[in-house]
């Protein structure tokens, strides 16, 4: 008798059986899937899977394999009668993709379109003898609330920016009815750590959920990137069905044209690459995530401020240097309560959370009050010496009228060691090389601090005619007021600074 074949294989010979290739040199042939393709159905479905991530660079045939495991939860073995599934993507076109492909399957197989209904409008299919439905959805369209899916594709998540996106929460939250719910999460790689394709693959690393599902290639940062090595560590499908005098010619173009290497490392050989000049590494920040100290501060602190727009974020810095010369860093930010929730949706990350967990203080009404930051800047110089405030003079003449006002001086007697310190190249270029060199000595303790550490993330640089140096808040992939207060605390002279209180500065 026998050996009983295993979930994985038996959808394996399922696919294998029933759906046709749909395009290409050998369109309407049956499917003979890749070992790589073998690999990944047997990893999710031959143990418990709750989410796989798939990630590999273009031109692996991702959506075909999406398109799939779509088939196998609408009318293969994996189905459960009455249930709905959907594939999400970004855009509309991309959403069309994968139905598109699903329905030249379908119409290619005499099995698959005897038993499915293909609704092309509405972008759905139906298995009318299981009553399974799916449909494809996008981000543009109208709320995904209300759905009850048992089975998700999210398709090329990896174009989602920042750590969140509406539509993937929605459908993941939705899925809690089912008993067996399963997410298949399939694309190349975010450009930045603080992307939400980026946040999964990481905690997937870490194998604290086990019902997590990694399937990841992509090429290790220290090989030779233009090498036929890196490129086949990336794309499984190099030596099956890749065109690779293609991809080599990518690689040649590439190596020739400094400008394309960003979009040909992150799409053809799958790194987390930022397009844009990126300011710290994630290893770098990493590295310095020591909790800070208490008796760090208490030879005195410096405060970077970015007061930034009224009904945005302000951040203010403290960082005090101890005796092993290190330095530790705190975090206060502040952000209007009002529209905190719509906020935390516009720039897909979650204030609200942070609000809640006591890392975002969320001031009353529409605009950031003033009072709030004010206030812990005179509590600040009740417990401890401040040796310099660094301020951006954006918007300071409103929070030094708050602060004459609660320490009832005139607002050019303020007691308090205010330092302008200019937003060009001539102050901050400094200043980020002396983070920059802080940062590689592990010399930081920040502690991980979730608003800082996104922001450390999304921080992008320019660069004038000589190679200097300065945040640059337009190109940032996000929120980056933290880091630019810390760049504010560094000493432009790279020099210790005798300030009004007769303290000393370090940078």
């Amino acid at each position: 008798m026998g050996s009983r074949l295993t979930r994985g294989n038996q959808n394996i010979l399922w696919i294998e059986t029933f759906c046709r290739i749909p395009e290409g040199k050998y369109v309407g042939q049956p499917v003979r899937l890749s070992a790589f393709q073998k690999k990944v159905i047997r990893g999710i479905y031959d143990s418990q899977t709750r989410m796989a991530i798939i990630s590999f660079g273009r031109k692996n045939a991702k959506t075909t394999l999406a398109g799939f495991l779509c088939l196998l939860h609408t009318a293969g073995p994996e189905a459960v009668p009455n249930s709905q599934l959907y594939s999400a993507a970004q855009s509309r076109e991309q959403a069309s993709i994968l139905f598109n492909l699903m329905t030249k399957i379908v119409r290619m197989s005499p099995d698959l379109s005897s038993v499915m209904a293909i609704r092309e409008s509405a972008k759905v299919l139906v298995c009318g003898e299981l009553g399974t439905t799916y449909r494809a959805l996008s981000a543009e369209a109208s709320t995904a609330y209300g759905l009850s899916p048992v089975f998700v594709v999210h398709d090329e998540l990896g174009q989602v920016v920042g750590p969140r996106s509406q539509l993937f929460e929605a459908l993941e939250t939705a899925q809690s009815a089912h008993e067996r719910p399963m997410s298949i999460v399939i694309s190349t790689q975010a450009p930045t750590d603080a992307d939400l394709l980026s946040i999964l693959i990481d905690d997937a690393k870490t194998g604290a959920d086990p019902r997590r599902k990694l399937f990841l290639w992509t090429a290790p940062e220290d090989m030779d990137p233009f090498s036929k090595k890196a490129i086949k560590a990336a794309n499984p499908a190099f030596d099956h069905f890749m065109n690779q005098e293609e991809v080599l010619s990518q690689a040649q173009g590439a190596k020739r044209m400094p400008a394309r290497e960003s979009d040909y490392r992150n799409l053809v050989l799958n790194q987390r690459v930022n397009r844009a000049n990126p300011m710290i590494s994630k290893g770098v920040w990493d590295s310095n995530n020591e909790a800070p100290r208490d008796e760090d501060f208490e030879n005195g602190i410096v405060i970077g401020l970015d007061l930034s727009e009224r009904n945005d974020l302000t951040a203010l810095i403290i960082t005090g240097k101890g005796a092993d010369g290190q330095e530790s860093v705190r975090c206060h930010f502040y952000a209007p309560e009002e529209g905190l929730t719509e906020r935390s949706r516009r720039d897909r990350v979650p204030y609200d959370l942070w609000a809640d967990q006591g890392y975002l203080t969320a001031t009353p009404g529409a605009t950031v009050d003033y009072d709030f930051v004010a206030q812990t800047l005179i509590d600040l110089d009740e417990e401890y010496e401040i040796l310099a405030i660094k301020f951006d003079r954006w918007r300071m003449n409103y929070l030094k009228a708050v602060l004459a006002r609660l320490m009832d001086c005139p607002v050019d007697d303020i007691p308090l060691p205010l330092m302008d310190h200019g937003q060009g190249y001539v102050s901050m270029a400094p200043a980020v090389d002396a983070l920059e060199s802080d940062l590689l000595s592990k010399r930081i303790r920040h502690g991980g601090h979730p608003i800082l550490t996104n922001h450390a993330a999304n921080a992008v640089v320019e660069r004038d005619a000589a190679g200097n140096r300065k945040p640059n808040k337009a190109k940032s992939t996000g929120r980056i007021d933290g880091i630019v207060a810390l760049v504010m605390t560094r000493d432009p002279a790279g020099e210790q600074i005798e300030t009004i209180t007769g303290g000393v500065y370090f940078a």
